[in-house]
């Protein structure tokens, strides 16, 4: 207990943030974060690493491939974990809250009938929000490559990873490309060549870390029995949604499938209402995982509404916060490790190719069609990279850049 205490207290003193100070920062980036999870960690990059400096490069990238091994929303895991290494269990809740509640209240909305918020599938800002996405993401390559792949044998891994998951378009391939990449890290990257450890800590206890996998692993495999014992509506839909949460790995698109056959099979939402949900996500920044929202709120069985919106997106979130609050206790021993660190060399390397991946396939091939479209990528590039203007601000004008060529 003693010891456990010590770590809380040495770990305490290295937060420097508050509550308010993480849900600013995380508000920001879930009213301007368009393009989906990959093109996410491109604008916590910007704003934790670049902007505020939160965190270096390589504290940065250690989150992202841990968040990658974890199954859910690795995007929102990374800003949760941000969030608890600047302000403690407080600033879990205050990235998640940040991050979620903007797409969460637009989807609720639309759930209620404002259908205008949605837009159409090819309306000329929304293209522009699928082109800004590609400069984003190619803004975190280029600068991680930079930090992450300084060598030939580094470069090798990360294009090694690129074409692997180009490949294996999966979870699957992903998780084996990271795997992959730390084992020749640790064979072949001698651990004086690594870069030190950053002093990047996370309040949290071993024992916390303990209590949060014995409720996740308690929820995952008692709901289900609960469910069968005593059968709710309400219970049903928490089940249902948690173990989604748990099970997806990759998080975004991913979801989708499961998430239909659990509410669309037993008749809580038609066909047609989670294809017009779909569609509506598709124009609110913020995780993808906020559809739940929109799918408690149009169940045709209470809770339904505000109450069963609610119900859906703490339900499919959980295992998230229990994932990284037992996670980072022993992320943070392993990263001290010489030996480790030669690993996550390597797996840092992968986590450049597989940004580099995503840059190809689905963000640039959804996005860049035409010349014009081309251009206009090279400019919210340009107007990131160069002119250092906000990423919000380069999302407006490239949203309206997309609807100026829409009219031509």
């Amino acid at each position: 207990m003693n010891e456990t205490i010590a770590d809380q207290g040495k770990a305490t003193a290295h937060t420097e943030g508050s509550f308010i100070e993480v849900l600013w920062a995380s508000t920001r980036l879930g009213l301007t974060s368009f393009g989906g999870p990959i093109a996410h960690l491109g604008y916590f990059h910007d704003e934790y690493v670049d902007r505020r400096k939160w965190l270096d490069e390589r504290s940065y990238a250690d989150l992202v491939a841990l968040c990658q091994f974890l199954p859910g929303p690795a995007s929102s895991q990374v800003g949760m974990a941000i969030g608890i290494a600047r302000a403690g269990l407080p600033g879990t809740l205050a990235a998640w809250l940040g991050f979620t509640l903007p797409s969460a209240l637009a989807l609720i909305a639309f759930a209620f009938g404002i259908s205008a918020l949605g837009g159409s599938a090819a309306a000329g800002w929304l293209h522009g929000l699928k082109v800004v996405a590609v400069a984003v993401v190619a803004q975190a390559v280029w600068s991680m490559a930079r930090t992450l792949c300084p060598d030939r044998e580094r470069a090798t891994l990360a294009i090694l990873a690129t074409i692997v998951t180009l490949a294996w378009p999966s979870a699957a391939g992903q998780v084996l490309s990271i795997a992959v990449a730390g084992l020749i890290g640790w064979r072949f990257f001698p651990g004086s060549d690594v870069t030190p450890t950053s002093h990047m800590r996370f309040p949290i206890g071993k024992r916390l870390g303990v209590a949060a996998w014995i409720v996740f692993f308690i929820l995952l495999f008692v709901l289900p029995l609960l469910r069968q014992i005593a059968p709710s509506h309400g219970l049903a839909v928490f089940d249902s949604f948690f173990r989604v949460g748990s099970l997806v790995f990759g998080g975004g698109h991913v979801v989708l499938p499961l998430l239909q056959a659990e509410v669309v099979g037993p008749g809580w939402v038609t066909n047609e209402q989670f294809v017009a949900g779909y569609g509506a996500a598709q124009a609110v920044p913020g995780p993808l995982f906020t559809f739940s929202a929109y799918l408690g709120a149009v169940m045709n069985a209470q809770p339904n509404g505000w109450s069963g919106a609610f119900l859906a997106l703490v339900a499919i979130f959980l295992p998230s916060f229990c994932l990284i609050v037992g996670a980072l206790p022993f992320w943070d021993l392993l990263r001290s490790k010489s030996s480790f660190q030669s690993a996550l060399s390597g797996i840092n390397a992968a986590v450049v190719g597989l940004l580099l991946a995503a840059l190809y396939k689905p963000v640039w091939t959804s996005a860049i069609h035409v010349p014009a479209d081309f251009g206009l990528g090279l400019v919210a590039f340009a107007l990131l990279v160069f002119w250092k203007l906000p990423p919000w601000l380069v999302v407006v004008l490239t949203a309206l850049g997309g609807e100026a060529l829409a009219r031509l």
